[in-house]
């Protein structure tokens, strides 16, 4: 297939209304959506996607109940505990964007571990947006930029790119939500701004490689205008 996307960017939604559906406990329809994250992060990288970002936990989302986000803490840990290791194996690099703040000790230890022991890997880099708000991103952006003093007129569309989390992450070539939700709620505000949208009626636990390859085939037919 021609025209494969350099990034992908995904935003998993319809956990909880998935559980909901089959009379399953929320954590039940967060670990569905985590075990189907893992099959469309292989069937991307293996379509020659480079960079494969995914919103797995917001900051506006410790606002839900304590025994939800503690489920998805727990599910986090269990990724950078055990399934880090596979990802390095398979040549992955995966780095998180996103605020430390309220993140416990451990998890931010295990985040750095990560984004070392994975550093090397050249197979796709896995971007994961973790306690993770666009419009808080702009904001640590202008704030590095303070910090180094740059004159008003030094402040440039690449000096600002420069100062984002992980500056290396490039613009979102698509951006795929499920659920049937229409908007972006806060994901990779800056480097959607020419990015394709794709939205799917179906919760994020009930994608598979399959769903991927019809994804690629809808934006292999796009035409990209840039403004042009």
């Amino acid at each position: 297939m021609s025209d494969i996307p350099a990034h992908i960017g995904y935003i998993l939604d319809g956990n909880r209304r998935w559980a909901k559906k089959h009379g399953l406990p929320t954590y039940e329809g967060h670990l569905a959506g985590y075990n189907a994250l893992k099959d469309v992060i292989a069937a991307t990288a293996d379509a020659g996607v480079k960079y494969i970002s995914f919103y797995s936990f917001s900051t506006q989302n410790w606002n839900r109940a304590e025994d939800e986000v503690n489920g998805i803490m727990s599910l986090v840990r269990r990724l950078f505990k055990s399934d880090v290791k596979q990802l390095v194996k398979d040549g992955y690099k995966v780095v998180v964007l996103g605020s430390r703040d309220r993140l416990p000790a451990d998890i931010v230890a295990m985040i750095d571990r990560t984004e070392e022991v994975s550093q090397s890997g050249t197979r796709a880099t896995l971007a994961m947006c973790f306690n993770y708000g666009g419009q808080e991103e702009i904001v640590r952006a202008a704030q590095r930029l303070a910090a180094q003093g740059l004159a008003s007129e030094d402040i440039t569309l690449e000096a600002f790119t420069a100062a984002l989390d992980h500056p290396d992450i490039p613009p979102c070539d698509l951006i795929v939500r499920t659920s049937g939700e229409q908007r972006l709620s806060d994901f990779m505000l800056w480097r959607s701004a020419y990015s394709e949208f794709l939205f799917l009626d179906k919760y994020w636990p009930e994608m598979t490689k399959d769903d991927v390859t019809a994804i690629l085939e809808e934006y292999s037919v796009r035409q990209r205008r840039f403004g042009g």
